[in-house]
This record gives structure tokens, sequence and C-alpha cells, in this order.
């Protein structure tokens, strides 16, 4: 893992266990097992740095959850049933100090215009990927609905977090609840 990556992943670590305030130069230089010169080389501000850490998180959490899309997508399986398999990946992808580091970042967009536009492109590509996953379902007006499916995954985020909750229960039971009210009605 280059220098670069080792500061990304230690800054995520650094929010997600302490807080965006725990995120000083030498403070994630010393968990990234880096020199301060080499943090400062890669990430000359302190907003590159938080931008950066949340364009990585969430590129790599796009690429994940792309490949369990792509497989559900040619499952042929039902709207209804495809709620469990979102369950599922939920409990697969949701834990660690890196989810709440996302989290936290995004609520720390709302305040810092630098990082509100990566924040927003991060938004966006999890609204395409619900699209995607909702028109693999055959659900009509996936682009409508997905940022609708999305809130509720960032809802249901922090409502595990904030409990403790490492099962993602009632996930399905939500989804399902939206696909069906996006169905076409015959």
């Amino acid at each position: 893992m280059s220098a670069r990556d080792q500061i990304l992943q230690a800054t995520l670590r650094l929010i997600g266990e302490q807080g965006i305030g725990a995120v000083t130069n030498r403070a994630v230089a010393r968990a990234a097992g880096v020199s301060l010169g080499s943090l400062t080389y890669h990430f000359p501000s302190q907003e590159d740095l938080l931008r950066e850490a949340l364009q990585t998180f969430v590129d790599e959490e796009i690429s994940r959850i792309t490949a369990y899309v792509t497989a559900l997508a040619t499952s042929g399986m039902a709207p209804v049933e495809a709620a469990d398999a979102v369950e599922k990946a939920v409990v697969d992808f949701a834990y660690g100090p890196e989810q709440i580091a996302n989290l936290e970042l995004h609520l720390h967009a709302a305040r810092d215009p630098g990082l509100r536009e990566t924040s927003a492109r991060s938004v966006d590509a999890y609204d395409r990927l619900a699209a995607a996953v909702l028109a693999a379902l055959g659900i009509p007006d996936a682009e409508r609905h997905a940022p609708s499916i999305v809130a509720m995954l960032y809802g249901l985020a922090v409502r595990r977090l904030a409990t403790g909750d490492t099962t993602a229960t009632g996930t399905a039971d939500a989804f399902r609840l939206l696909l069906l009210g996006a169905l076409p009605r015959t």
C-alpha cells in the first residue's frame, strides 16, 4: 500500500474512532506510519485530506457494492426477494470506523463548502447505484426513486451505528416497503 493510501486509511480510521477533531497532521502521520513531510507532500491542506478520504471510501464502497449489484441483476430475483439480498449486503458492508467516518464526513460537508462538492458527488454515485439496482429489478422510474432508497439506507446506517445493531434487522422490510410503493399498480 502506498504512503498516500496509508494516509487516507488512517484518516478514515481516526475520524471513525475519534471524530474529525482528531484529524491533525501529526495524528494522521503517526497513525499511517509516515513522516509529517510525507503527509503534507500528499495533502497540502486539511481540506484536501478530508475530501480525498471521503472520495476514497466512496469509490471503494461503490466498487464492492457494484460487484454485488451485478450478481443481483443477473440472478433474476424478484424485487420483493431482492430486499433480503440487500439486507445481507448491508451486514457484509456496513460496519467499522470507516462507515462512521463516511457519515461524519457527509455531516461535516454541511458546514464546510470545500467538502460539499465531494459529498454531493458521492451521494450522486449512491443514487446512480440505487437506480441501477432498481432498474435491474424492473422498477419503473428508477432514477426518480433512487434518492429515497439512498436516504433510507443512510438513515438505517445512522440507526444501526447509534444502537450498536450489527444485524441490519429491518433493512429488508424497509427496502420491500419502498419497492412495493414503486411497483406499477395493476
